[in-house]
């Protein structure tokens, strides 16, 4: 596990290292550096040693050195790739590095070799024969890739803040990217929140042509939702523990220790029950939380149940929530974005970091199994019929509009948006979210609701907040978190699965349960869907107040020209007046107001040294 950067362009080389220092946390256990002055090619990366401490380090190059790599994730076949290639006559130089693997593979099938990669990845390739980079991003966007262009040259890393460090960047915020982000809580799609940086989408790769300074992207995969197959229930569920057991046996290749976070809910705890079927000893890590009102959504006893179950080295953290705000602007300048989604898993991942390198999480059994039964929206009726209302509410198109979907699950509707939160400079000719959903639900190409909302989630939710979200807490602390859930081969086989047999409407993950209940107490597979939430909406009204009214007060509001100076009296002051809940669309421009201050107003090099009751008082 790594964080990786790199530079094309004539008189870089002092910029790299000030680049690759800003990721330390991604790599505290070592770094390298390549340069190739005369081509203007500069790479480096800090590492987290998982495989092969010795023969893995980076960045690496093949025999001949005509070939260069910086690599950031895990290769979970590579023992097999490896396997073949030494068949065919390669040699290898290091025991069992997964870098090498691509470097090879790269050598026998160039950029084919995508399509042989079961893990998490996002690496970048130097071909000094071909003067190019070659580069990709694993399949769900699992590891995060940053690209810039630049006059004559290209940029790219790990993290957002790798490229702030370079001469000339401009912090402009990319106004389509905010509007979205005040919907959704995260910022969507290619385009990051900042002007001229772009995400590598998931399933993509890149090609960089030293010799005509040209960068091009495309896809190399993508979910199929549309190839369902017809077999019993009875053959799914086998399906289903043999995927998962063959997932969890790749995703457990580690040279260090590794620990399981333990939420109590069904996908961590599936993941703990099957890897004590097949016989791993595992330490388990569950997050719990004083206090009465805490308690309707505290997890602790069932993880409880299942650690005792499986024999684990269990280990339980339980605090306060408002212990989390301490920590706000560390998660701030971790998260890179504008984000404002969950925090508990902060001190899950900081939690687990004291004794192991690696942790599995459930993260995407969600998106795979229904997703809280989104899809019934749609369907309209409680038990998740899909024939007679689809017909009635669609008429002859075959498909919905994404705009009752967006306006039921999101915060804020797009001509809210621009009535009466954005300034009218500032989203007059943004493009509605609701109709960037719409096209990636007719993207899909999905025969029924089910398979068009997964698809969605898939390419908006799962990649863009919950990966992004557990990469960046996770790495924050230099802990490398898994999710065997999304082993793509397990991914591939569970969307054979017809809709109506993958998922129910009152129970979207009872094909699931049926697969591994006979590892969870009874208790666990009927208790309501808690997760881990945070209680915003107090925390506005009572520690985070002051914060609330300074930063969105209509005076700063009026100075920055983003959010129209009556955001404060139609949504703030209602608000922590108890006369109205508006405590996502505040939470929302609190947490942009936090990242604006951090990475526009005080461009901090480093993790800042002041708190939010600095900025309160």
């Amino acid at each position: 596990m790594c964080g990786i950067v790199g530079l094309v362009g004539a008189g870089r080389s002092g910029d790299i290292g000030r680049m690759n220092s800003l990721l330390t946390h991604r790599g505290p256990d070592d770094s390298g550096e390549y340069q190739d002055p005369a081509a203007g090619v500069f790479l480096a990366m800090r590492r987290l040693s998982i495989l092969d401490a010795e023969g893995g380090r980076q960045p690496m190059s093949n025999a001949d050195g005509s070939l260069w790599i910086v690599h950031n994730g895990e290769i979970y076949n590579a023992p097999e790739l490896r396997q073949n290639l030494t068949a065919q006559g390669v040699r290898f130089r290091s025991s069992h590095s997964d870098t090498e693997v691509l470097l090879h593979l790269y050598e026998r099938k160039g950029e084919a070799m995508l399509e042989d990669l079961n893990g998490m990845f996002a690496f970048v390739l130097y071909d000094k024969k071909r003067r190019r980079l070659f580069g990709a991003r694993d399949r769900f966007g699992i590891k995060p890739l940053y690209l810039m262009e630049q006059p004559n040259g290209l940029a790219f890393a790990s993290e957002l803040k790798g490229l702030l460090q370079l001469p000339g960047v401009r912090c402009q915020i990319n106004p389509d990217s905010l509007f979205h982000y005040m919907s959704l809580l995260y910022v969507p799609g290619e385009n990051s929140i900042l002007q001229g940086i772009k995400r590598l989408p998931p399933a993509h790769q890149f090609t960089y042509d030293l010799t005509t300074q040209s960068l091009t992207t495309h896809p190399y995969w993508d979910l199929n939702v549309h190839a369902p197959k017809q077999r019993t229930e009875a053959e799914w569920v086998e399906r289903i523990q043999i995927g998962l057991k063959e997932a969890l046996r790749r995703w457990m290749l580690s040279d260090v220790p590794v620990g399981c976070s333990l939420s109590g809910g069904i996908d961590s705890s599936a993941i703990v029950g099957l890897l004590g079927e097949m016989g791993y000893k595992v330490k388990t890590y569950s997050l719990g939380f004083t206090g009465e009102q805490e308690q309707a959504w505290n997890e602790l006893p069932l993880a409880r149940q299942v650690a005792k179950r499986w024999g684990t080295d269990h280990h339980e953290l339980v605090m306060e929530p408002t212990d989390l705000l301490n920590d706000l602007l560390k998660m701030v300048w971790a998260l890179d974005e504008p984000y404002g989604g969950g925090l508990p898993s902060w001190k899950v991942f900081q939690f687990m970091r004291r004794d192991v390198t690696v942790g599995l999480t459930g993260t995407g059994g969600d998106e795979i199994f229904g997703n809280y039964g989104k899809f019934m929206t749609y369907e309209g009726n409680p038990l998740g019929g899909i024939g007679m209302y689809l017909r009635k509410m669609f008429g002859g198109t075959g498909r919905p509009t994404m705009r009752r979907y967006f306006n039921r699950w999101y915060h804020l509707p797009d001509a809210t948006k621009r009535e009466l939160v954005f300034a009218a400079a500032g989203s007059s000719n943004s493009p509605q979210t609701a109709a960037l959903l719409d096209t990636l639900y007719e993207n899909s190409e999905a025969g029924n609701v089910r398979d068009g909302i997964a698809y969605v989630d898939f390419k908006t939710q799962l990649a863009d907040e919950f990966l992004f979200m557990t990469d960046r807490f996770s790495m924050a602390h230099s802990l490398e978190a898994r999710v065997p859930f999304l082993d793509h081969p397990f991914v591939e086989m569970v969307f054979q699965i017809p809709a109506e047999v993958r998922t129910q409407g009152r129970d979207p993950k009872y094909l699931l349960k049926k697969a591994v209940g006979d590892l969870l107490p009874p208790e666990l597979l009927t208790a309501r869907k808690r997760g881990f939430v945070i209680p915003a909406q107090l925390w506005l009204r009572q520690e985070l107040r002051p914060l609330a009214e300074t930063l969105l007060a209509k005076e700063r509001l009026s100075r920055q020209g983003i959010l129209q100076p009556e955001f404060y009296d139609r949504f703030v002051r209602p608000h922590l007046e108890g006369r109205a809940d508006c405590t996502w669309q505040i939470w929302a421009a609190l947490m942009f107001q936090l990242w604006h201050l951090v990475f526009i107003e005080e461009r901090c090099t480093q993790a800042p040294t002041f708190t939010w009751q600095n900025i309160a008082q």
